[in-house]
């Protein structure tokens, strides 16, 4: 198979950073990645390799349409506002977070047709657990409903939907991996709603206070940055044709409380460590995060292939060895 035409929408971020240098040093899926392009408002300095680094924000639809027109034989479509600003701001969350994959995918059907029908990219699209809302079960399965309970929640299932649908018309290829929450991240702090489940062990990594803003009986469903970038090479080269046209798929992690994360950094890092965490609650962030899944069985995604951590220890592991040697020079 030729080298593929790559590109990462919101290649500027942690994951998209993260997925841009997955692709540098192992290619995709064990053979050479070809030209990686990546859009995004900025890029960090030193950052991950690429053929092209492009400004621009996915709510310009005519630089949107420019980039279909390029033709990428794989898409990452990574970009979108987190989900504690998307609440805070109802217009600005859909604004960037559903409508710019309407208007994109629109593009991707003009050169699908003005090709006979013959340009059909594979299109991977970054989803969330947050398409979930309750009461939930004590783990769920690949049959639970979507029914999200926040605006960011609900911008994602509407991106979902239309890419099962175009994909469904053969416009495109298709994919929806819904991410767990991704921990231990690196740099600074977002405006994520669930920031805090990275800041409570990365800050103290580094020496730095950090907040606690709901009880440590809190439980999440999380993988790690690397795994991240390992679904999203996975997912830009598996059989599709496998998802019966389910097209989105809850993508493995394991599910902690707090408690047991700060165990983790205290096993780490020791005491001293954990007595950098200060507990401060915070209404706002303890109704949005009662409101997201706690555990799943993601049986469907590990029979295809995708693969994540089993405990926390090793997330702190996969912190302290790709990011923590280079953090102090981010703080």
């Amino acid at each position: 198979m030729a080298a593929q035409r790559i590109l990462i929408l919101g290649g500027g971020g942690m994951v998209g950073q993260k997925l841009a240098a997955r692709l540098a040093s192992d290619g995709l899926n064990g053979r050479p990645a070809g030209e990686v392009t990546l859009f995004d408002l900025g890029f960090p300095e030193n950052g991950a390799p690429a053929a092209q680094r492009l400004t621009g924000n996915v709510t310009d639809t005519a630089r949107m349409a420019e980039l279909a027109a390029q033709r990428f034989d794989v898409i990452f479509h990574l970009a979108s506002i987190v989900s504690g600003e998307a609440e805070a701001d109802f217009a600005k969350g859909w604004h960037t977070n559903m409508l710019p994959m309407w208007h994109f995918l629109e593009a991707l059907r003009a050169e699908h047709e003005a090709t006979g029908g013959a340009y059909v990219p594979r299109l991977v699209f970054t989803s969330s657990i947050a398409v979930f809302g309750g009461p939930f079960p004590d783990r769920i399965g690949d049959d639970f409903l979507s029914a999200p309970l926040t605006s960011y929640g609900a911008q994602k299932a509407c991106c979902e939907l239309m890419l099962t649908d175009f994909s469904r018309k053969g416009i495109l290829d298709g994919v929806s991996i819904r991410l767990p929450t991704i921990c231990v991240r690196p740099g600074k702090p977002n405006k994520a709603a669930s920031g805090f489940f990275s800041g409570i062990i990365r800050e103290p990594l580094n020496g730095l206070p950090a907040t606690l803003p709901v009880p440590d009986s809190v439980r999440h469903w999380v993988a790690s940055p690397r795994a991240a970038a390992k679904m999203l090479t996975h997912a830009a080269e598996f059989d599709t044709a496998k998802l019966a046209e389910r097209r989105a798929l809850n993508m493995p992690g394991f599910s902690c409380t707090i408690a047991e994360q700060i165990e983790a950094l205290r096993r780490a890092a020791g005491q001293s460590a954990v007595d950098l965490i200060r507990r401060e609650p915070d209404e706002t962030i303890m109704k949005i995060v009662q409101g997201w899944p706690r555990d799943f069985q993601t049986d469907r995604a590990r029979a295809l292939g995708f693969e994540a951590e089993t405990n926390f220890d090793e997330i702190i592991a996969i912190y302290m060895e790709d990011d923590l040697p280079h953090a102090s020079a981010r703080q």
